[in-house]
């Protein structure tokens, strides 16, 4: 149920993405070799104490609003993936010798290395892991790269409890930054040698993930709790008005980074008026922990500089958020429109704000095509 791969055998299902707020539902059908339509989509809000910071508190009660969706959308499909959020779960590359037989491989990565790298106990997790390629290192030894995962299984458990009450069938669970992987492909694909590094910045309700790829592989993951919830209530704030447990999207949408006010200066005022002061102390914040991630994988893996940032997820849609990054980050950013990256066709006008926050659920919806 675990797994990691990045594509698989023709099949039929749908990807549901499940954070704090929504649950997102997508369902795609291939059209030609890299073309596809959409054939469903949808969103479901959830009350407060349902999902919190990635855990499902209540599953009788998401499955049953997941099964309410379902019924709205007229989605007859079983088969489903979905993701568990990067907060939730340990990644890591491992380099072992290319020689181990595959089985005595698959015992040393699911038992012996992952006990060396989980911060809880090996019998409490979900493990599973990917042969990604073999390389000569320093010393001419054929190494092969794998890439291991884990997660608790109390929080696997959660997840494959609220989708059987919602009466599906559970094809595969992986990590959320996979799925944006999985989107990404297509603009990931623009960078391929192993001095250049694209970090996507998935700017969610209550937190941010950072994933840094080199070659489409994920080689550092970082969470940190600043997201379009802190955005939205920083700027009712400062006019006065009281926080809001969900975002707002037109609201969202039509917030604006005042870009030309970056430099030392404006950013100690804050810019030109409340609003505009608070959202620059949140992104100059958000921008922050992107540049002490970045530096940390870079002071980790020399010779591999990010030379772009993908910005994905609802905070996405922000008007001159990339133009923010560039100026604060030095690094080309741009926010990334999932369905043209993946080239989705849609019957009907989806909002700006509503694409964006698809990215999760249509890299998952690749998964069932």
């Amino acid at each position: 149920m675990f797994g990691l791969k990045f594509g698989g055998k023709s099949k039929k299902g749908i990807g549901i993405e499940i954070t704090s707020e929504k649950v997102n539902l997508v369902q795609l059908r291939r059209k030609g070799q890299s073309s596809y339509k959409l054939v469903a989509y949808g969103s479901a809000e959830l009350p407060e104490g349902i999902v919190e910071e990635g855990r499902i508190l209540d599953p009788v009660a998401l499955g049953e609003i997941i099964r309410s969706l379902l019924a709205e959308k007229k989605v007859k499909v079983k088969k489903v993936a979905t993701a568990l959020p990067g907060r939730e779960t340990v990644s890591r590359l491992i380099r072992l010798p290319a020689e181990i037989p595959d089985l005595e491989l698959r015992e040393m990565v699911l038992n012996q290395e992952a006990s060396l790298y989980l911060p809880f106990p090996r019998e409490d997790a979900d493990v599973d892991y990917q042969k990604l390629g073999t390389s000569l290192d320093d010393d001419g030894i054929e190494r092969i790269e794998i890439l291991m995962v884990a997660t608790p299984k109390e929080v696997t458990d959660s997840y494959m409890q609220a989708l059987e009450i919602a009466q599906l069938k559970v094809d595969i669970v992986e990590v959320s930054s996979f799925a944006l992987i999985r989107a990404m492909h297509n603009e990931l694909a623009r960078f391929n040698t192993l001095a250049e590094a694209v970090a996507i910045v998935d700017i969610e309700y209550e937190a941010t993930e950072i994933t840094v790829t080199v070659d489409g592989i994920p080689q550092f993951s970082r969470t940190f709790p600043i997201g379009t919830a802190q955005i939205q209530n920083a700027q009712l704030r400062a006019i006065n008005l009281p926080p809001r447990r969900t975002t707002d999207m037109e609201m969202l949408s039509s917030t604006v980074v005042p870009v030309q006010s970056i430099d030392t200066a404006s950013l100690a005022s804050g810019g030109s008026t409340p609003g505009d002061a608070a959202i620059m102390r949140v992104v100059g914040d958000l921008s922050d922990e992107l540049r002490r991630s970045i530096d940390f994988y870079t002071s980790q893996s020399p010779g591999s500089d990010v030379v772009q940032l993908l910005i994905a997820g609802p905070g996405a849609c922000i008007g001159q958020l990339n133009e923010f990054f560039s100026q604060r980050l030095g690094i080309a950013a741009t926010a990334v429109d999932p369905l043209m990256a993946i080239g989705v066709s849609v019957d009907a006008d989806i909002p700006m704000q509503d694409r964006m926050a698809m990215s999760v659920s249509l890299g998952l919806g690749l998964r069932e095509v």
